[in-house]
């Protein structure tokens, strides 16, 4: 009796320790990733934000039917101690990317195809395992609400391309992040379209008010704030939408109080309109041709690049006047045009080019800077307060030169300075971190659907939900 009763004691000792040292690596490891992603600051203190009156003009797209029935379904499936899993899941995520910091060396459960090293990264080890860690545990959850084209749709070519891609990957139930219950799902994924709400509800063009944009994505929140417990559970916190509009920041004006913990992926990433880098993330903006995935790759060795910069583009933004007030037509070595003379090819003329100028338009993304990648040219960034994609993992210093705007006149000066060796080394990395920006369907692994989604992943990896 006494060896029984000795060996309950020990397990159930035993178990409530585990218990306590996880609870332990949720509360303290997420503030360790802190100087695991040198970049990227540890979210702290999320508070429940308080519920501020129904709009009572719901948009007809967005049902409520039986809400009641999935809120309480929705809300015994938590009780069944599915969050607990969720976040002692993240919590031996966090102990595996500080035990890969610690040895150097990473730990996974299968052949990793591809492994990151170099200094283009800010911490590859850290970098590789969380990668790891997203794709064994991730899920998202997309709302079913909404009807298309404002909601499960969107463009899938030119420079809004990428959002339309983007929904229709992660509602794949092929891809291994989708969740099949909403119990399951560390994130949730609002498939609004901003780029359709614009193209539908503001056609023929004659206000540029945000007053409809602003009434179809609070409905859309107060319908599913409704019907299931998780947007009110954390407040926004885990929620998430993506788009490259150029009104997608606008979004969240008409009631900073309701969007203060959501989580948006942007293209238009400025700091300077509310983009809050500890928060949201910035993604790359990619011109999708049609028929294709991408702009053109090409391979040219860097000995055969005569010209030494290269731009071609509209006058868009003040940056760019400046820049043509400089440059335009007059610079054998910084070729700069509006407009390319008949016969000329822009990828080609990219492809020829040590240094691609990536100047801001009328918002600070450029798919500039992607085609510039995608050809192997140095990209040359000149914009202000622009929040650079994926810069929680990738040292842009390392494979980009960065020219503030009022040093436009100092162009040549500046890149003429670059020694040969390091410009070698910097074609070099452009082209080592070029599949991090490649569209892929079905996504690949460290593609630009997974360095999105990872983005979004170190974000929830630094919050704990209650349960």
């Amino acid at each position: 009796m006494a060896k029984t009763f000795n060996s309950t004691t020990h397990f159930l000792l035993v178990s409530v320790f585990l218990i306590f040292f996880l609870l332990y690596l949720s509360s303290t490891n997420q503030q360790y990733l802190t100087s695991l992603f040198t970049s990227f600051t540890a979210l702290q203190n999320i508070k429940p934000i308080a519920k501020t009156p129904r709009n009572e003009s719901l948009s007809s797209s967005f049902t409520i039917t039986s809400f009641s029935s999935s809120k309480v379904a929705a809300a015994r499936f938590l009780k069944k101690g599915s969050q607990r899993k969720i976040e002692e899941g993240l919590a031996r995520a966090r102990a595996a990317i500080r035990a890969a910091a610690r040895s150097r060396n990473y730990t996974s459960d299968k052949q990793e195809i591809f492994v990151p090293r170099g200094s283009v990264y800010r911490n590859p080890y850290t970098f590789h395992q969380s990668h790891i860690e997203m794709v064994k545990r991730f899920k998202v959850w997309t709302y079913k609400e909404g009807e298309q084209p404002l909601v499960h749709d969107g463009p899938l070519n030119n420079i809004y391309g990428i959002e339309g891609q983007f929904i229709g990957q992660i509602e794949s139930e092929n891809s291994p992040f989708f969740a099949r219950h909403p119990g399951e799902a560390h994130v949730f994924f609002l498939p609004f379209s901003v780029a359709k709400i614009v193209h539908v509800l503001y056609r023929p063009l004659v206000t540029y008010s945000r007053d409809q944009l602003h009434s179809v994505v609070t409905d859309y929140i107060r319908v599913i704030e409704n019907k299931y417990p998780y947007w009110n559970r954390s407040s926004g916190a885990d929620h998430f939408m993506v788009s490259c509009h150029d009104w997608a920041p606008d979004v969240s004006d008409a009631n900073p109080k309701l969007f203060k913990n959501f989580i948006r992926v942007l293209c238009n990433a400025n700091t300077s309109e509310g983009f809050r880098p500890i928060r949201d993330v910035s993604m790359p903006e990619i011109n999708i041709p049609f028929g294709k995935l991408g702009p053109t790759q090409i391979a040219v060795s860097p000995n055969e690049r005569p010209i030494l910069a290269f731009f071609a583009g509209g006058a868009h933004g003040y940056i760019r006047k400046l820049l043509f007030s400089h440059w335009k037509d007059k610079d054998g070595d910084i070729q700069v045009h509006e407009y390319l003379k008949k016969g000329q090819n822009y990828t080609e003329l990219m492809g020829r080019s040590k240094f691609c100028l990536c100047p801001s338009g009328y918002e600070v993304a450029s798919p500039r800077v992607v085609e510039a990648i995608y050809v192997g040219c140095v990209p040359v960034l000149i914009s202000s307060h622009y929040a650079l994609p994926f810069s929680d993992v990738l040292d842009w210093s390392k494979f980009s030169i960065q020219i503030p705007v009022e040093k436009i006149e100092e162009i040549k000066t500046i890149l003429q300075a670059v020694p040969n060796g390091v410009y070698l080394k910097m074609h070099r990395r452009v082209l080592s971190i070029r599949r991090h920006f490649v569209v892929n369907r079905p996504a690949k692994p460290f593609d630009v659907f997974h360095m999105v989604l990872h983005s979004v992943w170190l974000r929830r990896l630094n919050i704990n939900l209650p349960y």
